[in-house]
């Protein structure tokens, strides 16, 4: 048995069953997804060689929930550009600076949620001061997407199509990778700064 705050391991079997060790049942990519979203932490593992399959798994769960009809979450635009990073130089810095936006995004909805229940809560008098559940609901969605879309300028080298804003002359590589590292990594945090003050 697990201790209580040890991930439950998830064991993947040739035949491509699962087993969840914690409950002893055979469970499906469905089950996984739920406990997701229970916020529940498992861990997979090759039942033969024991190594850690989460990652590829995780990712299976997303490609069965992108397949399913009225559930693309991931527009095509943003698939192509992550696309376009493997193997590039920004490819160590993507996954960090993608999990710190999603984190703040997770905190935007947590707060409007907050929001959301302290309104239905109010009296009829003191609704009819704050701004209606839809108008806060359009509010939270724009700041959302000018969240994401200021994150994503950060990866886009070119301006928008139709922005009579010229590109920057390319300028030559003077200083070596590490400066540009270090030069990512603080635009990285002035990013993230501006995501905080936002919220």
């Amino acid at each position: 048995m697990p201790a209580k705050d040890d991930p439950v391991v998830i064991k993947k079997y040739a035949n491509r069953r699962l087993y969840n060790t914690g409950t002893s049942t055979y469970v499906t990519l469905e089950d996984l997804a739920e406990m997701v979203k229970r916020g529940e932490d498992f861990t997979v593992q090759d039942a033969k060689t024991g190594d850690d399959i989460t990652h590829p798994v995780l990712t299976q769960i997303i490609f069965e929930l992108e397949n399913k009809d009225g559930q693309n979450m991931l527009p095509i635009p943003f698939l192509r550009q992550l696309i376009a990073f493997y193997g590039d130089q920004m490819q160590m810095i993507v996954p960090s600076f993608l999990e710190q936006s999603m984190t703040a995004f997770a905190k935007e909805q947590e707060r409007f949620r907050e929001q959301m229940k302290s309104a239905l809560g109010k009296g009829p008098i003191d609704m009819m001061k704050m701004p209606a559940p839809l108008k806060a609901l359009e509010e939270q969605t724009r700041r959302n997407m000018e969240m994401f879309q200021n994150a994503m300028r950060l990866f886009t080298p070119f301006p928008p199509a139709g922005s009579s804003t010229p590109p920057e002359p390319e300028k030559k590589e003077t200083s070596p990778k590490s400066d540009d590292l270090q030069e990512l990594k603080d635009q990285i945090a002035a990013m993230q700064r501006k995501i905080d003050s936002m919220g």
